[in-house]
């Protein structure tokens, strides 16, 4: 499939026709303006007759699906792997800044920035984030597919009847902490005031709350806090026992979507109030593509989701990922053997080479994810499969310079289903 776009950059239909693409491009009536999706703009004036074509979005807290299809046939499907590391980076940066401050002399605040910040429609940064790459890959296909209506899933979730499916009335406005002091006694009443660990061999009477994740990733919730006795605490963090525990369900990508289903949505119609967005559910989601005998895939919900469930599904498919802008931390969190900090990075560029620029190597395409200033890159797919931890730069061929949203594309699986004539 190639996409066009006129003149003017107004998106046009895209076409199967690769021999005339080609006669076009070595004409000079058009050009290459992208890869992947592979993209020309005409160079001369044409018609601007488009058919309709319907973009389903499946938002996720982890990946969202893309499907643009008209009645008959699918043009576009791809899925968008988002980053789920900025809480931890926040964490890092706010554990840094601290142990700074701690060393340096005390200093008045000069101004207060945490009023105004968090204004009305203020979300956590690591919600916001998605939110906006929600927005920018919408934004990336209407460049180039005359999008004219645009439907989006909007789930929405009950935790509290999630833990407990008899949970009613007034038993919503109670929880589970309700009468205890505060989550450590709640935590010790949980467990029955016993050690997970040892169920009271070790005779400790002194209990403590541990972490079964890191703070940092993990939070203060009671999900993540286990009760051992202080005798078993300290073996383990003295590395003399192993804990075989696992933490409680964790909600982060239900509260996610709970919090972000209406913000997306709403920022949508105000962003295209030229063409129709409306919203679905996903239990219609749902019994749409059992019927229509499809697998469950993020692009298959959201061709779903379009409406089009009986269009031939288009046998290329894209792949995205979310990747983070640049390292900004400039010297290794933890010091090495012999006190002397190393920086953390190497150059922005090495060799002409930049970290996540798409390359090709010994007739594979790859991303680079980790360089050395000697001259040596590590390799992987957009999948995270290995390709070389060690490829020299003589070795590698520049496709694509890096981007905040890497792509690729690759044939597609075609499950067995009866297509529309």
């Amino acid at each position: 499939m190639v996409y066009i776009v006129n003149k003017n950059n107004e998106p046009l239909m895209p076409t199967h026709r690769h021999g005339k693409v080609r006669r076009l491009l070595e004409a000079g009536q058009a050009r290459v303006i992208k890869k992947e999706p592979f993209t020309i703009q005409l160079l001369y004036d044409t018609t601007s007759y488009v058919q309709d074509l319907t973009l389903g979005v499946d938002a996720g807290s982890k990946t969202i699906g893309l499907s643009v299809s008209s009645e008959i046939e699918e043009v576009y499907a791809s899925e968008i792997v988002l980053r789920n590391d900025i809480v931890k980076l926040l964490a890092t940066r706010r554990e840094s800044r601290r142990t700074r401050r701690n060393r340096l002399r005390y200093r008045k605040p000069r101004f207060n920035n945490r009023v105004k910040s968090k204004h009305k429609g203020w979300f956590a940064p690591s919600v916001e984030h998605k939110i906006q790459t929600h927005l920018k890959v919408v934004d990336d296909i209407a460049l180039i597919l005359p999008i004219s209506e645009i439907i989006v899933e909007t789930a929405s979730f009950d935790i509290q009847k999630i833990k407990n499916p008899n949970i009613s009335g007034a038993e919503y406005q109670e929880g589970d902490q309700l009468g205890f002091w505060n989550v450590r006694e709640y935590v010790f009443f949980r467990d029955g005031h016993v050690c997970q660990h040892c169920k009271g061999k070790s005779k400790d009477p002194v209990l403590n709350v541990h972490h079964i994740e890191s703070r940092k990733t993990g939070g203060d919730s009671p999900g993540n806090l286990i009760t051992l006795c202080e005798t078993c605490h300290k073996a383990y963090h003295a590395g003399k026992i192993e804990l075989n525990l696992k933490r409680h369900n964790a909600y982060r990508d239900t509260a996610f979507m709970g919090i972000m289903r209406w913000a997306f949505f709403s920022r949508l119609k105000e962003r295209y109030s030229a063409i129709p967005v409306r919203n679905t559910y996903g239990y219609i989601t749902k019994n749409t593509r059992i019927e229509a005998g499809l697998p469950k895939e993020h692009a298959i919900d959201a061709l779903c989701i379009a409406g089009h469930s009986t269009a031939k599904l288009t046998e290329t498919f894209f792949i995205q990922k979310k990747v983070r802008c640049h390292n900004r931390q400039i010297h290794k969190a933890n010091i090495p053997k012999g006190g002397k900090i190393k920086r953390n990075q190497s150059p922005y560029e090495v060799k002409g080479f930049r970290l996540f620029d798409k390359v090709s190597y010994k007739g594979q395409t790859c991303f680079i994810t980790g360089r050395r200033s000697s001259g040596y890159f590590a390799l992987k797919t957009i999948e995270g499969k290995r390709v070389s931890n060690s490829a020299k730069y003589k070795d590698l061929a520049l496709i694509e310079r890096r981007k905040t949203l890497i792509i690729q594309g690759g044939e597609r699986a075609i499950p067995p289903t009866t297509y529309a004539a």
